[in-house]
């Protein structure tokens, strides 16, 4: 038997811990230890967030240095999955409800009586409710007309932020008028609680319509161009949506579509909205938090504004999304969690329509895909002008997605991917590793200038070097999150670069040519990794690509001629401009944020 010794408790609430003689027993305790107390450092840390509004991250890593990587791995992934907490109550619809059959949605929540009267409404049936309010069947008695009645929830159950985004909502609705836009009859209060009524749609929504499958292309085009004209209206009033998706369209019984749930809506455009807008959202959302449903919603907003203020390229983003969703049954992106599809969203381009419906309009996916551009500058400049390609498209007539100037393939060639973001993250860096990069290859020309012949100096030098400086790198980079995938495939092609100018040596060895006679491929190999970064993060890479590959040409001539052979330095210099410059250009906005 084996002997174990047990550390009883001195206090209730304390586990037992039992120390085994055996080794595998004594690592998987030791680990369990861990995963408990950094559970327990986790909730000591949210607690402070929400009650004193601190992170004390650094307090409790001075008091646990040990578990420092693995608390700073764990605060970044848990403070993003909070962001994405709003979800909860957002991804249902209006207020937390799905949109069903007869105009608005329900859910399984029917526990809240249901009144006879409210106000001039009698009541019929609920047919929404969610998390912040329910909506009712109701008969408006001195029009004798039927309605939807949306009241917010009662009591404690009504979060001040809840109160504001519904006022918000139906101010933003009750101000637009168009025949696509669920319009609203009238807002007030009754025993103290908000309501508002709108036009009762009877029909279905876009997402029921869905489940039966794909509609046909021209079925698709033509439910969508008064859905575009609508939002396009929208956004001409000073109106984002933000939330655009197939439960929040409904569908009367003769086929026409109306854009409903503004519970989202953002004021844009004059000066004076946005500045209102900016007051109004902050008031009841946190800087950076994530509003909408993930798997419609745009890059922009989908990272939290991080990628720059949101603007009506992303309801136009979201329009292509119902496009797609239409052409092939599901939405652009799909996931076991919210985080999973807002990773896509962030990191992924969808796959083609006609490959999971081969019915599918080319035509049509052309434009879905156009809608669905990580940069802005690519998609529509409105949503007006999507419905005008959807219209040529049912005309017969060419449609402007297909259409390229030369203007826009240079401006597509050099601009920043929708990656480029990460580079906030190495923007100091890579200032350091220009520095380092300045030391090796001066220390490098030293031992040139001082007859160095021996090959194992400069193995030594560049090999041990950049091992070094390559792990601390990589241990810098991960006290600032969790790594993402982009950044491990560059991390393998840096790595792959490192390798093959460490062989180069060999190289020259076998072919018994002397030490650095080969040094100009170390240009080349750089110009490769630069023109590799360009497709990733961003086209300007294109430009330092071009200036390696130049001075691997110069770097050959310098050898050749009879001037001092200083060739390896300027390698060193313009590899160092490539990037000391970037990595200022991002250090500096990150720190604007």
């Amino acid at each position: 038997m084996q002997d174990t010794k047990a550390i009883q408790p001195h206090q209730q609430g304390i586990t037992t811990l039992e120390i085994s003689n055996n080794p595998m027993q004594e690592k998987q305790q030791q680990e369990k230890q861990q995963d408990e107390l950094l559970a327990a450092l986790l909730e000591q840390m949210l607690e402070a967030s929400r009650i004193k509004g601190t992170q004390q991250l650094d307090e409790i890593i001075q008091q646990h240095p040990t578990l420092e990587k693995e608390i700073r791995e764990l605060w970044a992934t848990v403070t993003m999955a909070e962001e994405f907490g709003v979800f909860s109550h957002l991804s249902h619809g209006i207020g937390g409800t799905q949109i069903q059959k007869g105009g608005l949605p329900v859910t399984s929540h029917e526990t809240t009586a249901l009144p006879a009267q409210i106000g001039d409404y009698k009541i019929k049936r609920i047919i929404g409710r969610g998390g912040m309010g329910i909506v009712y069947h109701a008969r408006q008695e001195a029009l004798g007309r039927d309605v939807a009645l949306k009241m917010l929830l009662q009591g404690h159950l009504a979060t001040p932020d809840d109160v504001l985004r519904f006022g918000r909502e139906a101010e933003a609705a009750a101000g637009l008028q168009h025949p696509n836009i669920v319009p609203v009859y009238e807002v007030g209060t009754h025993e103290g609680n908000s309501f508002f009524s709108m036009k009762y749609v009877e029909g279905k929504t876009l997402s029921e319509r869905l489940t039966e499958g794909p509609l046909p292309p021209r079925d698709a085009a033509t439910l969508l161009v008064p859905i575009c004209r609508a939002i396009d209206e929208a956004h001409q009033q000073g109106l984002l949506h933000r939330d655009l998706k197939p439960s929040n369209i409904l569908i009367d019984e003769q086929g026409h579509p109306y854009v409903s749930d503004f519970g989202l809506a953002k004021r844009i455009h004059s000066e004076h909205l946005v500045q209102n807008s900016t007051t109004h959202d902050n008031s009841i959302t946190q800087t950076g938090a994530i509003l909408g449903t993930p798997s419609y919603m745009a890059p922009e907003q989908a990272a939290g504004g991080s990628r720059g203020d949101i603007d009506k390229q992303a309801d136009v983003y979201s329009l292509g999304a119902l496009l797609y969703a239409m052409l092939t049954g599901h939405p652009p992106f799909q996931a076991a969690s919210p985080v999973d599809i807002i990773m896509m969203v962030l990191e992924q381009d969808p796959v083609l329509p006609r490959v999971l419906n081969s019915k599918a309009d080319a035509d049509l996916e052309m434009i879905a895909l156009k809608c669905l551009q990580k940069p802005r500058d690519l998609r529509y400049t409105s949503a007006g002008m999507l419905a005008d390609d959807l219209e040529c498209y049912l005309a017969g007539n060419p449609i402007s997605a297909r259409s390229s100037h030369f203007h826009q393939i240079i401006s597509r060639l050099f601009r920043e991917t929708h990656n480029a973001t990460l580079l906030e993250n190495w923007g100091l860096l890579w200032m350091l590793h220009a520095a380092v990069l300045v030391i090796l290859t001066a220390m490098t020309n030293i031992f040139q200038f001082n007859g160095v012949t021996s090959r194992l100096p400069y193995m030594g030098l560049w090999i041990a070097g950049l091992a070094i400086w390559g792990g601390i790198f990589w241990k810098l980079r991960e006290r600032s999150g969790p790594i993402t995938f982009v950044e491990r495939q560059i991390a393998h092609v840096w790595g792959g670069s490192v390798i093959v100018s460490s062989l180069l040596y060999a190289v020259e060895s076998i072919m018994g040519l002397p030490v650095l006679s080969l040094s100009p491929a170390l240009a080349l190999v750089s110009g490769m990794v630069f023109l590799i970064k360009g497709g990733i993060l961003t086209g300007s890479f294109y430009i330092q690509a071009a200036f390696l590959f130049a001075t691997a040409i110069v770097m050959a001539w310098i050898q050749a001629s009879s001037y001092p052979d200083f060739s390896i330095s300027l390698f060193g210099f313009v590899s160092a401009a490539s990037f000391f410059f970037p990595g200022l250009k991002y250090y500096l906005s990150k720190r604007k944020e």
